[in-house]
């Protein structure tokens, strides 16, 4: 159906060709009738003249394509024309088509010298064949010129909205795709904070748990198997939710700072301690900032230090809302500290205008963002 309506829209569509061929048929019978008025020259119109008119006309159809040789032909046609001796037809109505068509297409310059260039011929011609000066000059002149500047400028403010309507579609076009690519990184933000979060904890508790086993000690298994059993299903939750927002594009529900202790995992080999301070009045957008920076800076905690040791403190400092979050380990890899997550942590504090800095000594790392929170929600 889809395709057949596509069909039916094609056949709809006006082409080009058709308008030029229209515009080319409107040429040759405007100038005929002119013509066939037999006002002044030495000669009746014959046979060639009225094909000297159609081949006018079909100049049109090559207009878009060749517009400075098609002004410069019809010039060259009608200078011709008057040299057989036919009957007057004006200067300007003859090549009004060709000036429109160099104007619309970009040829503004040819179309303006092929005008000056017809008028001071036509001119010096009649004048040298005995016509009176009040007629050519007084009279005839101004018309002519009007006429032919009337087409250059008609078919330059065509050309001039052509262009407007062009750039206006591809800045639409420029801003959809950078709205698109806005997306795709913040879900990509998303996937690698939220799941690589769960898994992290998954990965620590089924140690735990394997450890535990192998010492015959059932009670510590349970409590880790049951921390690997809702860290999976939060996971599973929040994947199931970014591939809704994937499928149906909406608002993701943001993390808040009231649940921050969420992220923090219990039983954990390292020590974790938190101080969490008036999260109240803490904008939406800054809140669920704020929970994402803590929730990758944990997980990096997790998977690459060797701390016994963490603390995550999040607190108002003047305008903006401070998070700390440092272990007691060694400082990782320069290399595995930027690659995993940091620049994600950079780019969602930079979102609400904060910045982020890594803080490393030998014994310990720290990562610390300010976030401006203004006067609130």
């Amino acid at each position: 159906m889809h395709g057949s309506e596509r069909r039916r829209g094609s056949h709809t569509r006006w082409p080009a060709w058709a308008t030029d061929a229209l515009l080319g048929a409107a040429v040759t019978v405007i100038v005929a009738a002119v013509m066939s008025a037999g006002y002044g020259g030495r000669n009746d119109p014959d046979g060639l003249a009225y094909i000297w008119t159609i081949g006018l006309g079909a100049l049109m159809l090559a207009r878009r394509r060749y517009p400075g040789l098609v002004v410069t032909i019809s010039v060259l046609g009608l200078f011709a024309y008057y040299t057989a001796g036919y009957p007057a037809i004006g200067v300007a109505v003859p090549i009004a088509a060709a000036l429109y068509s160099a104007a619309e297409f970009g040829r503004m310059l040819w179309g303006v010298v092929a005008a000056i260039v017809a008028l001071l011929v036509s001119v010096m011609f009649r004048l040298a064949d005995g016509q009176a000066v009040s007629l050519v000059i007084g009279y005839e002149l101004a018309g002519h010129a009007f006429l032919m500047a009337g087409a250059l400028a008609l078919g330059d403010s065509i050309r001039s909205r052509r262009e407007v309507v062009t750039l206006v579609a591809e800045r639409a076009k420029r801003e959809s795709d950078e709205h698109a690519r806005a997306e795709r990184l913040a879900v990509a933000r998303d996937l690698h904070d939220s799941i690589g979060h769960g898994v992290s904890v998954i990965s620590l508790h089924a140690d735990v748990a394997g450890e535990a086993l192998a010492a015959q000690d059932s009670g510590q298994a349970a409590r880790a198997l049951r921390h690997v059993t809702s860290a999976a299903r939060s996971t599973m939750a929040d994947l199931r939710e970014t591939v809704a927002v994937l499928r149906a594009p909406r608002e993701r529900s943001a993390g808040e700072l009231a649940h921050l202790e969420r992220v923090i995992p219990a039983d954990s080999p390292i020590a974790f301690t938190a101080d969490i301070r008036d999260p109240s009045g803490v904008p939406t957008a800054v809140q669920a900032t704020a929970f994402r920076i803590v929730q990758e800076a944990v997980t990096n905690v997790l998977k690459h230090s060797t701390a016994t040791r963490a603390r995550v403190e999040v607190a108002r400092e003047g305008s903006n809302l401070r998070i700390d979050v440092s272990d007691n380990g060694g400082a990782p890899d320069v290399g595995v500290a930027e690659s995993h997550g940091i620049a994600g942590m950079r780019e969602r504090a930079a979102s609400v205008g904060g910045e982020l800095a890594i803080r490393s000594t030998p014994n310990s790392f720290a990562v610390t963002a300010l976030l401006p929170i203004g006067g609130g929600e």
